[in-house]
C-alpha cells in the first residue's frame, strides 16, 4: 500500500459555502477552476483507480481559509470542511486513509478548539498550517499553544508553503492576485520564481524560524511534515552549518539550544513531493533518515488530471537505491506509525 500523506482537496460542501461568502472576482481564483479533480470528487475517483493501491490522507488546498475571510466565517467553514472530510473517510475509507484538519488561523483560541475536535472527535491524524499566518511567522508567540497542544496529541503538523506578503483578507481581485501564483504569460520568469522556487524557499525559512524558536525544546515530541522534502534544507545542510558557525560566533549568540543547531533541521518529517527527482530524493533521505520520509505526492497540482506527480512521485521512489524494507517505510509504514493509522 502507498499511503499518500500530502494530497489536497477542496470538496464540494466546502466550495459551495466559501463562493457564497467570498467576493465572485477573488472566486474565480480558486484553484479548482485549473485543477477541477480538487472538487470533482468522481474525476478525482477516476484517477485514483489507476492506482489502486494508493490512498489519501486529505488536506485543504490553499489558499489558507484566514486569507479569505474574517474570523466568524474562517471558524464557521473550518468546521464546515473538517466535518465534510470525516464523512468522506468514513464512506469511502479504500480511498482516504485519514485528514487533516483545517484550522481558523486568525483566531487562535478558535484553532485550539477545533484542533480538539477534530482529533478527538473526527479522528482526524494533525492539523495544517501554511508558513505564515496572516503575514506572521510561524515563530509568533501566540502560536506556541497550538505546538504545545500538538505536541500533547502526539500528532504532526503538515507545514504547507504559502507567499508571505498575505497580511489582509482576499477581497478583491487585485488582493488575491498579490498572493497567487500567476500563469507566467507576462513574465515567466516571475511566475517561476514564485511558484517552483519562492514556495520552498517560503518552507525553509518557517523550518528555520521554528529552529531558532526553540520549539523542538520547548515541547519535546512536536512532529513537523514538511513539503517538497525539506525544501532544499538537505541541499544547503553544509551551507546552514557554516552560516550559523560564521555569524554566531562572531556575535556571540547563544540560542539555549540543548542539542546543535543542526541537529534540529533533521527532527522534521518530509514528503516525497519532488516530482520525479530520485536524485533529491536520495539527498533528503540521506539528511533526515529513512524513518522520516514519507510518501506524499502534493495530488492534484499537476496534468493528467492532478495525477502528473503521482505518477512522476512513485516512479522516483520506485527508483532509489534503497533495500525494499526502506521502500516500504517511505510508501506506508512511516505513516501509519506517525499518524497513528489503524493496520
Amino acid at each position: 500500500m502507498k499511503i499518500d500523506i500530502f494530497c489536497h482537496i477542496m470538496p464540494p460542501k466546502y466550495l459551495k459555502a466559501l463562493e457564497k461568502k467570498i467576493p465572485p472576482e477573488v472566486v474565480k481564483h480558486l484553484p479548482t477552476k485549473m485543477l477541477p479533480s480538487l472538487g470533482d470528487l468522481d474525476l478525482r475517483f477516476k484517477g485514483m483507480d489507476r492506482y489502486p493501491d494508493r490512498v489519501e490522507i486529505l488536506t485543504v488546498a490553499n489558499p489558507p481559509v484566514e486569507t479569505m475571510l474574517p474570523a466568524p466565517d474562517a471558524i464557521e467553514i473550518s468546521r464546515l470542511v473538517n466535518d465534510e472530510m470525516a464523512e468522506l473517510v468514513a464512506k469511502h475509507p479504500k480511498r482516504f486513509a485519514g485528514a487533516v484538519a483545517c484550522l481558523p488561523m486568525n483566531d487562535v483560541d478558535a484553532a485550539l478548539r477545533e484542533t480538539d475536535r477534530a482529533i478527538r472527535e473526527l479522528g482526524f491524524n494533525g492539523v495544517q498550517l501554511f508558513t505564515n499566518v496572516m503575514g506572521k511567522p510561524l515563530d509568533s508567540p501566540e502560536f506556541m499553544p497550538l505546538y504545545e497542544r500538538m505536541a500533547q496529541h502526539d500528532l504532526p503538523i503538515w507545514i504547507h508553503p504559502f507567499f508571505e506578503n498575505t497580511g489582509a483578507i482576499a477581497k478583491t481581485e487585485k488582493d488575491f492576485s498579490s498572493y497567487r501564483v500567476f500563469t507566467g504569460k507576462e513574465d515567466p520568469a516571475w511566475a517561476m520564481d514564485r511558484a517552483v522556487f519562492g514556495l520552498p524557499s517560503a518552507s525553509a525559512r518557517a523550518i528555520t524560524r521554528l529552529v531558532y524558536s526553540r520549539v523542538f525544546d520547548l515541547y519535546p515530541g512536536i512532529k513537523f511534515i514538511t513539503h517538497h522534502c525539506g525544501a532544499a534544507v538537505p541541499f544547503f545542510a553544509g551551507r546552514i552549518e557554516m552560516h550559523h558557525l560564521m555569524f554566531g560566533e562572531a556575535e556571540g549568540t547563544d540560542l539555549g539550544l540543548k542539542k546543535p543547531l543542526t541537529e534540529y533541521f533533521k527532527m522534521f518529517y518530509a514528503d516525497t513531493a519532488l516530482h520525479g527527482n530520485t536524485a533529491a530524493l536520495m539527498i533528503g533521505r540521506d539528511y533526515f533518515g529513512p524513518d522520516r520520509i514519507l510518501f506524499g505526492t502534493d495530488m492534484p497540482f499537476g496534468s493528467e488530471s492532478g495525477f502528473w506527480p503521482v505518477r512522476k512521485t512513485i516512479e522516483s521512489v520506485d527508483r532509489m537505491n534503497i533495500p525494499e524494507a526502506e521502500r516500504q517505510k517511505i510508501y506506508s509504514d512511516n505513516a501509519r506509525r506517525l499518524l497513528h493509522l489503524k493496520p
